[in-house]
């Protein structure tokens, strides 16, 4: 099963889904902007990603600044919270195979992990 946690307004994520559709893979799409993640699964795709959340965080994101998530004090639940409470602040897509996960920027990315 390979899941993508996706946002139909990006393009990146447009051109991952494209890719994996391309190689016969039909995934379970997550519109994760209408549902977003809980911080339980926010802390398992961090692991599947093998990163720390602060490089999950989308920074050019007003939330980013308002939040103040840019100062190096700002813990890792903070940063978790901050993603569950503002999901666009996650980077994207996030492409789920298994135990392993991978970020489609570029799109490529993801085949790594299929």
């Amino acid at each position: 099963m390979v899941t993508i946690y996706h946002n139909s307004r990006c393009t990146k994520s447009r051109q991952t889904l494209e890719l994996l559709r391309a190689r016969g893979i039909e995934p379970q799409v997550i519109q994760y902007l209408d549902t977003p993640p809980d911080a339980a699964t926010l802390r398992e795709l961090l692991r599947k990603l093998g990163i720390e959340a602060r490089q999950l965080v989308r920074k050019g994101e007003p939330e980013y600044q308002s939040a103040g998530l840019d100062r190096a004090d700002c813990t890792e639940a903070q940063l978790i919270a901050a993603m569950v409470a503002h999901p666009r602040l996650i980077e994207r897509p996030i492409v789920v195979a298994g135990a392993r996960a991978a970020i489609g920027r570029p799109p490529e990315n993801v085949l790594e992990i299929l």
